[in-house]
């Protein structure tokens, strides 16, 4: 379904967004995939009136994939094409707009026609590119942004996106629940990305706004192979405190770089009032404690919350209550400033994914370099650039440092760590699962380390001697591979396995 302009109305006037930055050298596609996560259950099995159906209950992810793509005579989506495809979001196959779409197409006016760059279907550049999820903001449909994910696109990269939905409904819900349900979402996207042919899963970004910018921080704490994060003006900056109830998200344990590109309309006061509604959300700044990943920072002065999506750029209704009732606009910047800014708000997202993901060092010198340097007008942007220090006293960073040093001094290491945070610790289960990361990777002589290192740590333990004796008759040295086994043996006769073990390399007895 297409919407025409007469199928809208306005009585302010047209906006004038039209995308400022120069697009790449590919050309733009763009598939919608229906597809499902049936992993996790979604509403309830009835339809919109509440009659019982045999209907799908796994959670419908409507999924847009922009792509560099092959050039072709094909027609470009419009702001209407875009606007079209909530009516499918969680109902495939329906073309009737639910009540959100009608009100925000109420204030676009006669850009509803206006075209993009993206075009349906197109043929795929045959290569392999780096993988991008945008995670929208609350309730935000999956193309809030698509002048940003097709620039991507037209840059070298797949972008892949869904709306923004909480755990059960289309709506979002203001809670670590919402949070959650969108970082395994945008896993989802991750996961998918890996099955396409023209993806490098080995290289993969998420890019969130507002909402979407604190989901992707709960996604990256969770899915390690995400290797880098941009949040525009993103939640993390306003609540913080949600990731206070949460007790696997540390900022502080973070390794990945980070982009924060916030607006400079928000003030102490604006956070003030918030946290004074939403007190729950209170809490230690999570860019205070990035300390072990890249963070760059950037203040756009004249870019307002909602001036971060292109598609509230062109909402005339969105521009008119920044101005006359949310007044977030401050009165020395005006439209201009936001259509500007949004542009270097782009051209920052892409030096940053660039230097990091595709490791450009003239994209890292340029987003290192003064603003003003890079042709920014000293009224739009305030950078600030915090290099990584060291590595976090956490699992993961333990595994780095030891990567780093040698497997040899995995105990050196270990009392290093341990100096520096007393109650720094290494479960068992830790350890065994690394060592058989290791195994698994071809590397026994580090895997036997870290077992060895694990029967030092727990030396009570049974199972630790059983792991150090199955790794090494896994790797031919019996001998050792026995004394292990009678090591747990001695710790609990009992043990029906260590008994089993030394009867089958035949040394029972």
């Amino acid at each position: 379904m297409v919407l025409s302009a007469s199928s809208v109305s306005s009585s302010r006037n047209t906006p004038t967004f039209e995308f400022p930055e120069c697009y790449g050298p590919f050309a733009v596609g763009l598939k919608v995939v229906e597809q499902y996560d049936h992993s996790r259950s979604f509403g309830y099995r009835g339809d919109r009136r509440g009659r019982l159906a045999d209907s799908e209950q796994a959670r419908p992810l409507q999924t847009l994939l922009w792509y560099p793509a092959e050039r072709t005579d094909g027609q470009a989506m419009k702001v209407g094409d875009y606007a079209a495809l909530w009516a499918s979001e969680t109902n495939f196959g329906q073309t009737q707009l639910p009540s959100r779409a009608h009100e925000w197409l109420g204030g676009i006016g006669s850009m509803v026609t206006a075209t993009l760059k993206a075009v349906r279907d197109a043929p795929p550049v045959v290569a392999r590119f780096p993988a991008i999820v945008y995670a929208p903001g609350f309730s935000n449909p999956s193309w809030e942004n698509a002048d940003l994910c097709e620039y991507l696109a037209s840059q070298g990269y797949l972008v892949l996106a869904t709306p923004s939905m909480g755990e059960k409904s289309r709506d979002m819900t203001l809670n670590v629940a919402g949070l959650s349900a969108q970082a395994r979402d945008i896993s989802f996207l991750v996961g998918y990305a890996a099955s396409l042919a023209n993806a490098d899963s080995s290289r993969v970004g998420v890019v969130g706004f507002s909402w979407g910018g604190l989901a992707n921080v709960f996604a990256a704490a969770r899915d390690s192979r995400i290797g880098a994060l941009v949040s525009l003006d993103g939640s993390l900056r306003f609540s913080p405190g949600l990731l206070q109830t949460v007790d696997d998200v540390y900022p502080e344990q973070m390794t990945i770089p980070l982009l924060s590109i916030v607006q400079g309309q928000w003030t102490p006061e604006d956070q003030a009032a918030y946290l004074e509604q939403n007190p729950s959300h209170a809490g230690p700044s999570v860019m205070n404690a990035w300390k072990h990943g890249d963070l760059v920072t950037l203040y756009m002065l004249g870019l307002s919350h909602m001036e971060h999506s292109s598609m509230y750029q062109r909402n005339e209704e969105v521009w008119w209550k920044l101005l006359n009732v949310w007044g977030q606009k401050k009165p020395d910047y005006g439209r201009e400033d936001g259509i500007k800014g949004y542009g270097w708000m782009a051209r920052y997202s892409l030096a940053f994914l660039n230097a990091y993901l595709k490791q450009d060092a003239a994209e890292m010198t340029f987003l290192r370099r003064p603003p003003g340097e890079n042709g920014v007008p000293r009224h739009q942007m305030v950078k600030s650039f915090r290099k990584a220090s060291g590595v976090p006293t956490s699992l993961e960073g333990f595994r780095t440092e030891v990567a780093r040093l040698g497997f040899d001094r995995v105990a050196e290491v270990y009392e290093r760590f341990r100096m520096r945070k007393a109650e720094f610790t290494l479960q068992e289960h830790e350890l065994v699962s690394w060592s058989q990361d290791l195994q698994d990777s071809g590397a026994p002589s580090d895997a036997i380390a870290i077992l060895r290192f694990n029967v030092q740590l727990h030396s009570e333990s049974t199972e630790a001697y059983l792991s150090l004796g199955n790794a090494y008759r896994n790797f031919g040295q019996l001998d050792l591979a026995v004394e292990g086994y009678r090591r747990a043996f001695e710790k609990d006769p009992a043990n029906a396995d260590a008994m089993w073990r030394l009867r089958e390399v035949g040394a029972c007895g």
